[in-house]
């Protein structure tokens, strides 16, 4: 069965169809340095449009890539909150279109 509208999947093959926040905080705090560097997520569809993905840092902290060509957005940050992470991932891709969903845009009222 394919996700609604997102799948996420770590190095280690763990996946969750359409993620909570709280399975994204999951997937995040089980990466290492050793053989789960990162976790992925994407629409479940052939060839998605947008992405973003969590990789552990040798450093220390966490790389956060978020991409989505249809809006020429690509950004690359560091951070080190787990909880922020998940929750700036959550809302970030509630932002993005699925089809199927509506089209999210504001109205005049």
């Amino acid at each position: 069965m394919r996700a609604a509208y997102y799948r996420a999947e770590s190095e280690s093959g763990d996946h969750i169809e359409d993620p909570s926040e709280d399975a994204l905080f999951i997937l995040i705090d089980d990466l290492n340095n050793s053989d789960n560097t990162f976790v992925a997520i994407q629409p479940d569809e052939d060839d998605p449009v947008w992405f973003t993905s969590v990789a552990v840092l040798d450093e220390g902290g966490y790389e956060v890539v978020r991409r989505d060509t249809s809006r020429r957005e690509h950004d690359v940050a560091a951070a080190t909150s787990i909880d922020q992470i998940a929750r700036d991932l959550t809302i970030w891709m509630a932002a993005r279109d699925f089809p199927g969903r509506p089209s999210q845009h504001t109205g005049d009222f």
